[in-house]
């Protein structure tokens, strides 16, 4: 007979090894801060910051939701939840923070552009404005090469 005990996982979800950067606010003010994940899972996560927090705080995190976690592509949200433990660093400045997350909002990825803009922005750069040709003044109409990725 083994005197070994016997640990049941309590997690409710998957968690995921992600170190992600993470800005952290508390719920209700503008006071914010940065920190990076350890790890994350859709009902928790565990992050790290320099941003002060005590257990109890409702807070917001936002960051990128990696596919693995959304079952469908990278999404970037804000997700709001309480801090459950705060774990003081044994060398260094950052905190390590448990948060259980209770809920999720969807934000609009402000990285995401227009193919075509991004393409005209690489292409642009390349040639030189000249600032002092008059804006009205029309380009002369050239046939344009099209362009192939």
């Amino acid at each position: 007979m083994s005197t070994d005990s016997v640990h049941l996982e309590r997690r409710a979800a998957q968690r995921f090894d992600f170190h992600l950067p993470v800005c952290v606010r508390l719920a209700g003010s503008d006071q914010e801060g940065h920190g990076f994940t350890q790890d994350l899972s859709a009902r928790g996560a565990l992050f790290y910051t320099d941003f002060a927090l005590n257990e109890g705080d409702a807070i917001e995190l936002t960051l990128v939701m990696p596919s693995e976690i959304t079952l469908a592509e990278n999404m970037r949200v804000r997700c709001r939840g309480k801090v459950v433990r705060v774990a003081k660093p044994a060398v260094g400045s950052r905190t390590g923070v448990a948060v259980h997350l209770e809920g999720y909002e969807f934000l609009p990825d402000a990285d995401t552009t227009n193919e075509s803009a991004t393409s005209f922005g690489r292409i642009s750069a390349l040639h030189q404005h000249r600032s002092e040709e008059p804006e009205a003044v029309e380009p002369p109409a050239v046939p344009r090469p099209t362009l192939v990725p």
